[in-house]
C-alpha cells in the first residue's frame, strides 16, 4: 500500500521565489529559475545535442517540483529540428502542487506559457502512484511518479540516457540525496548516460562515484560558483536476450496501464 500523499504547500521567500516551509529551501536559484534550468540540466547534461538523431531518449529527474525543468527541456525539444523522435521524462516527486498553485507558479514564466498551459490541462488526481501524460501526438510522454522516491524507483525498469538531480539540498532533504537513492540511478543508467546536478556536497559526489558515475566540478550558475556534470561509466556485463517485456515499467497503481500500453508508448518492444 502507498502512503497517503501529502501535497505541497506553495509559499514564497522575500526575493519573490517559491519556497518551501516543510523543508526551508527554495524550489530555484534566486537569479532566475529558467536560466537554472538550461544552465544546470540542459547544458549540463549536454542537450539537445546528445539526443539528436535517437529514435528514443529517457530523462529522469529526482524532484518534479514546479515543473520547471520539464517545461524548460520540452520548450528545448521542441524547438530542435533535429530532435529524438520519442522523449520519455519520468520524475518523482512526494510532495506534488495543486493545480491551482501551479497556474499561479507558471505566471512567473510567460516564455512556457502555451506549455504550461497543455501540462496543467492534463495535470493528474494527486494520488500516490504512477501518473502517465502524453503530449505532441504521443511523441513526449511525461511519467510521474508520486510518492517515496526510494520506493517509487525500486520498482522502476527502463534504461536512463540523462538524470537531472533536483531535490532540495541534502542537508534539508537527504532522503532524496541517500547512497541506497543514488545507487538505484546507476542501476537505471544506460553506458554513457549524463548526470547534472547543482549539488556539489561531498557526500553526494562520495555517493555518486560509488554508484558508478564519473562528476566533475563545472562553473554553477548564478551566486553557485559550482555544480555537478558527468557520465556513467561502469561496464556491465552483457545483457540476456529479451523476454518480451516492455522497454518501460512503473510501479504498480491504480493509474499505472498494462505493459502492452507501455509497448504502444514507446513505438515497439525495443
Amino acid at each position: 500500500m502507498y502512503e497517503a500523499l501529502v501535497p505541497a504547500e506553495l509559499g514564497f521567500a522575500e526575493s519573490g521565489v517559491p519556497y518551501s516551509a516543510l523543508y526551508g529551501d527554495l524550489y530555484h536559484s534566486a537569479e532566475g529559475g529558467p536560466g537554472q534550468a538550461r544552465h544546470v540540466f540542459l547544458r549540463g547534461s549536454q542537450l539537445p545535442a546528445r539526443w539528436q538523431g535517437r529514435a528514443r531518449f529517457v530523462i529522469l529527474e529526482t524532484g518534479f517540483g514546479t515543473g520547471l525543468n520539464f517545461l524548460a527541456t520540452w520548450a528545448a525539444w521542441r524547438a530542435d529540428p533535429e530532435a529524438c523522435d520519442r522523449l520519455h521524462y519520468v520524475s518523482v516527486e512526494k510532495h506534488p502542487f495543486r493545480v491551482d498553485d501551479l497556474a499561479r507558479l507558471h505566471q512567473a514564466w510567460p516564455e512556457f506559457a502555451e506549455l504550461a498551459a497543455e501540462l496543467r490541462a492534463s495535470w493528474p488526481t494527486l494520488a500516490p502512484g504512477m501518473h502517465r501524460l502524453t503530449f505532441a501526438d504521443g511523441r513526449l510522454v511525461l511519467t510521474l511518479l508520486f510518492g517515496d522516491a526510494e520506493r517509487m524507483l525500486t520498482s522502476l525498469r527502463t534504461g536512463v540516457d540523462a538524470f537531472y538531480l533536483d531535490g532540495f539540498a541534502p542537508d534539508k532533504n537527504p532522503d532524496l540525496w541517500s547512497a541506497a537513492l543514488i545507487g538505484r540511478l546507476g542501476d537505471l543508467a544506460n553506458w554513457g548516460a549524463s548526470l547534472a546536478t547543482w549539488s556539489v556536497a561531498l557526500p553526494v559526489r562520495g555517493h555518486l562515484q560509488a554508484a558508478g558515475f564519473r562528476c566533475d566540478p563545472s562553473p554553477g550558475y548564478g551566486r553557485k560558483k559550482e555544480m555537478l556534470a558527468g557520465r556513467y561509466v561502469r561496464e556491465r556485463p552483457a545483457a540476456p536476450p529479451p523476454t518480451g517485456a516492455p522497454w518501460f515499467s512503473a510501479p504498480g497503481s491504480p493509474a499505472a496501464p498494462a505493459a502492452s500500453a507501455w509497448r504502444r508508448a514507446a513505438g515497439g518492444s525495443s
